[in-house]
């Protein structure tokens, strides 16, 4: 059966990959001499998928579409099973149609655009890896499989972004979008983890059949989880600015991650939960009003745009918000079809962007008249809304905050509840670790006496204590000493219950309550 073969769709680019990457170990395909090797192996992988995409969706049209696919088990404890399988519906084969075609062009594409690249090589893997995660994406039975291609294609866009690795700002920019998505898995984990303990199971028929089934408010927790990976991975609002740091990656992988097919993965994610969804009308709110606020983030900061690549992102922004408004709206077969157009002519607008230049006059077109007019209107589009400095100041800033207040109480009560001393730290140099050996030096001449034995140990511990209560406390100014350390303790609660009324903590402390129970 041709449908047994379906996992190897994903499976011959990561072959592909494999094959170029053990090839350049083996100092067989490196330099210009190997490019041709590397085009075919990468051209082939991306051929052979596309046939057997096409197999499959011509048989689904005149035998009726497989369906869920099972290949094997991936996990089984106690009542809990996860099966290794694919979903071979009209939906996923049709998607992956489009990925396929339009990974086997952007690779045609790519050859001649990087020719005598350095990192000839690399890019071809990395576009290879890529596009197996895609259709692993697409093509997953369970949103296990599907946040195993999820993670894939994070992990490669991150090293595509990055692609200049001399360039500080290619390297920021793709740590800055890896963190991003990193909070959007977050939100998948808990989405499948809820799913598990509700639901019974990952797969998307238990889905659709038990997800009408449960109670709105369980809908709603176990659809948000999923909603936020969608919003993280498909540059919706609050996590859109990191998809205009991406274009520092070359042009064609900016034209299959994030202009064609990685922008879409949310808005696919959305369409396989509509059981879910349809059983959360509040989050089916949530992820209009979102959308609709990103096509008006995305349309007015593509009006001051002043190169091509920009434009064509917040184009890309725009038209993605308008599918997550259909997903909130319910009308997830629009989503669908909107999300294969938009995929074939993005694709097609990214890659023809280095020949625009020539044929228009100028580099890009003006800022309409009436944008104009609006002074603070167009400064606010020219500064992309100030989305990104507010993201730092509400998430970003508290978590250092935080951390360091962490950090704080490690080294101030943790260390010496277990008996460290203070000043513990890392040693990162020999002068360091002589003052460390000085310290304690200083402190072993201070102590009273050595005992031996458990007897005597205990006995020099209790001398330690009198001496110190002795010396701190009764014999330091008449008393003095003793207000001075109750000031002092008086101080450290105050600087608690300070930290307590922080915004950061009292979000802790829901999250906590939330965990608690749950």
């Amino acid at each position: 059966m041709p449908e047994q073969y379906a996992g190897l769709i994903p499976l011959l680019y990561w072959l592909a990959a494999a094959w170029i990457g053990a090839g350049y170990l083996l100092n067989l395909n490196r330099g210009e001499s190997g490019e041709k090797h590397t085009a075919l192996v990468a051209t082939l992988a991306a051929a052979a998928s596309l046939i057997l995409v096409l197999v499959l969706a011509a048989m689904s049209v005149f035998e009726g579409a497989p369906g869920a696919v099972e290949l094997g088990t991936w996990f089984r404890s106690g009542e809990y099973s996860l099966p290794l399988s694919l979903m071979l519906d009209t939906l996923s084969l049709s998607i992956s149609t489009i990925v396929s075609l339009i990974a086997l062009l952007v690779i045609r594409f790519s050859v001649n655009y990087m020719h005598r690249e350095s990192g000839f090589q690399r890019f071809f893997i990395l576009l290879c890896l890529f596009a197996g995660a895609m259709n692993l994406i697409v093509l997953a039975g369970n949103s296990l499989l599907m946040f195993a291609g999820w993670e894939v294609a994070g992990v490669s866009s991150f090293l595509l972004i990055g692609y200049a690795i001399e360039r500080p700002t290619a390297t920021r920019n793709g740590v800055r979008a890896f963190v991003t998505n990193r909070i959007g898995d977050a939100g998948f984990i808990l989405g499948m983890v809820l799913s598990l303990l509700w639901l019974g199971g990952l797969d998307w028929q238990t889905l659709s059949q038990r997800g009408g089934e449960i109670e709105t408010l369980a809908a709603g927790l176990v659809a948000s989880g999923f909603v936020i990976a969608a919003l993280a991975k498909s540059a919706q609002l609050p996590f859109s600015p990191w998809i205009a740091r991406a274009l520092e990656g070359p042009t064609p992988s900016s034209a299959i991650f994030y202009g064609a097919l990685m922008v879409h993965a949310g808005v696919y994610l959305l369409i396989r939960l509509e059981p879910l969804l349809q059983q959360a009308h509040a989050v089916m709110i949530g992820i209009a009003v979102l959308g609709a606020l990103t096509v008006l983030y995305g349309w007015l900061s593509g009006l001051v745009q002043s190169d091509v690549k920009s434009a064509l992102m917040f184009s890309t922004t725009t038209q993605v918000g308008w599918m997550f408004v259909w997903c909130g709206l319910g009308w997830f077969t629009l989503a669908a079809w909107h999300l294969g157009l938009h995929a074939i002519w993005r694709a097609f607008q990214f890659l023809s962007a280095p020949a625009l230049l020539y044929q228009v006059e100028g580099p890009a077109r003006p800022v309409p008249p009436w944008l104009s007019r609006f002074r603070w209107l167009h400064q606010a589009a020219l500064h992309r809304f100030w989305v990104e400095p507010l993201s730092d100041t509400l998430l970003v800033r508290p978590t250092a905050s935080l951390s360091r207040d962490v950090q704080y109480f490690d080294e101030q009560i943790v260390t010496r509840v277990v008996g460290l001393p203070a000043y513990t730290r890392s040693v990162s140099s020999l002068a360091q670790w002589e003052m460390l050996k000085e310290r304690a030096s200083q402190s072993d001449a201070e102590a009273i006496g050595k005992g031996t034995g458990l007897a005597g140990k205990l006995m020099t511990w209790l001398a330690d204590i009198l001496h110190w209560f002795e010396s701190r406390l009764v014999l330091s100014g008449g008393g003095e000493g003793l207000l001075k350390h109750l000031h002092r303790i008086g101080g450290l609660l105050t600087r608690v219950e300070q930290l307590l009324a922080e915004p950061r903590y009292l979000i802790v402390l829901i999250v906590v309550t939330f965990v608690v129970i749950l």
